[in-house]
């Protein structure tokens, strides 16, 4: 909103415009118009060349959105040129003037309403113990405008060059009239109630109240759900993660038992191979040889390599049994081993004069043990077994096999001659072999022995149950 002065050449041309804006609310506004103060407001202007009139606009026009009232009262419109008296062109037309020698324009009315929404240009009484006629615009509509304006051939007569003086008392409350919102920040959670009061133009309640209810939640992360969800999800990834390496790992073991099967099958078939073919072979070798020594015609030499063809014949029979049972994955079991030790110790005392005393205990079949764990075994038994007919001289060998906390227990002891076992013993490079062997399987195998008392052979391995 403002007050405006027009200047208009002598055709009747708006020339020149200078506008006073007012915005907010005056200093002495309370709501009423009635109490409020008025301010005073002094303003010089230039009269522009060619200017033959001026005229004043009071008028509600600028932002669209601007609504309130303004009150203009006491509107005095005075020129001054040079050193001459100033001289009272235009009079605001409700004031009683006082008597004076004071030049007067002659001109009080002329003033009429316009703009897009005149019927808001009003005339109101301010003051409360002398009230006067003031004029007003009460602007309610944000967006139309409505002015108060003093006619052309109203208009006073001014002097190019002169400097003009308008004078007038205003009271203003100015605002906003569009959408507008307001920021509430850091509420703490709980129920609220908004409510808004409906205020006039003057600012005072109009009667009119809207309310609603509002509830402002905590934070989802402090709410119960929220970490709820978050268990969950934490669980489900843990659960997830551990069936992942659970199923993983039954991957690999899946991949190493399919590996190990096919080890197996491929190990069952070479021992297949050397029982039906070579074994088949070398048992025609031995069965024709001893058919041949029935032949009157040959002679004693010839008898000779019969006979030692026949019995290498033999032994290589039996190495290859020997060597069919080691890969036979059939045979991969405790319960086997103690069965083949006992075989073994029978045929190689078979044809001696040592007599031979065999003590197994219960040897569990679902202990896996592997081929080469077999074979060593079996090798150093042999060899203590070997020992005994072939240095000690002995009459009787005992083997005692026993089982107990997951440890295989092997003793060999014979009533031969015995040796001095703190005396290195040239040529037996078999107790040597006995003890690498058993230690390579992570086993021990000790030798205790004194002249004329015979000789104990003790192994021992720790044998760990195989994986389901």
């Amino acid at each position: 909103m403002f007050l405006a002065v027009r200047f208009f050449n002598a055709a009747g041309d708006q020339i020149d415009q200078k506008n006073f804006q007012v915005m907010g609310e005056s200093a002495g506004w309370d709501g009423a118009l009635k109490t409020a103060a008025l301010t005073h407001r002094r303003e010089t202007l230039a009269v522009p060349t060619n200017a033959a009139r001026a005229s004043v606009v009071i008028s509600s026009a600028g932002p669209p959105a601007s609504v309130g009232i303004y009150v203009v009262a006491n509107l005095v419109m005075s020129e001054s040129s040079g050193n001459s008296s100033s001289t009272i062109l235009m009079q605001s037309p409700f004031d009683q003037l006082s008597k004076s020698n004071v030049p007067v324009n002659e001109t009080q009315a002329g003033w009429i309403r316009d703009g897009t929404h005149s019927s808001m240009a009003k005339i109101v009484r301010i003051g409360q113990d002398l009230p006067v006629k003031a004029f007003a615009i009460e602007d309610n509509d944000a967006f139309a405008h409505a002015e108060w304006r003093l006619l052309g051939q109203s208009a006073p007569t001014v002097t190019p060059g002169g400097h003009l003086v308008v004078e007038w008392n205003e009271m203003f409350s100015i605002g906003v009239g569009d959408f507008s919102g307001m920021t509430y920040s850091g509420l703490k959670p709980g129920n609220y109630r908004f409510r808004v009061i409906g205020v006039d133009l003057l600012g005072n309640r109009d009667g009119t109240e809207a309310a609603i209810d509002l509830f402002v939640p905590r934070p989802f992360w402090v709410q119960p759900w929220f970490w709820e969800t978050v268990l969950v999800l934490f669980t489900t990834l843990i659960v997830g993660s551990g069936r992942y390496l659970v199923w993983h790992r039954m991957k690999r073991e899946m991949a190493r038992l399919k590996n190990l099967q096919a080890l197996e099958s491929e190990r069952l078939r070479i021992a297949h191979d050397i029982h039906d073919d070579l074994g088949a072979r070398v048992t025609q070798i031995t069965m024709v040889s001893a058919m041949s020594l029935h032949d009157p015609t040959l002679s004693e030499k010839t008898r000779e390599d019969l006979n030692q063809i026949k019995r290498m014949s033999r032994d290589l029979v039996t190495a290859l049994y020997e060597t069919v049972w080691a890969v036979n994955p059939e045979y991969d079991n405790l319960d086997a081993l103690g069965s083949y030790l006992c075989q073994m110790v029978n045929q190689q005392c078979d044809r001696t004069p040592v007599h031979c005393r065999l003590h197994v205990s219960e040897l569990p079949h679902e202990f896996q043990v592997s081929s080469q764990t077999r074979h060593n075994i079996t090798m150093v038994v042999k060899e203590a077994i070997n020992n005994v007919i072939k240095h000690a001289g002995a009459s009787e060998v005992v083997m005692n096999v026993t089982w107990k906390g997951n440890v295989l227990d092997i003793t060999i002891e014979d009533n031969g001659c015995g040796f001095d076992a703190g005396i290195r013993q040239n040529g037996h490079y078999g107790l040597t072999n006995m003890k690498q062997r058993m230690q390579k399987l992570g086993g021990q195998c000790s030798i205790k022995s004194k002249p004329g008392a015979g000789t104990v052979v003790h192994v021992q391995m720790t044998i760990k149950p195989s994986p389901a």
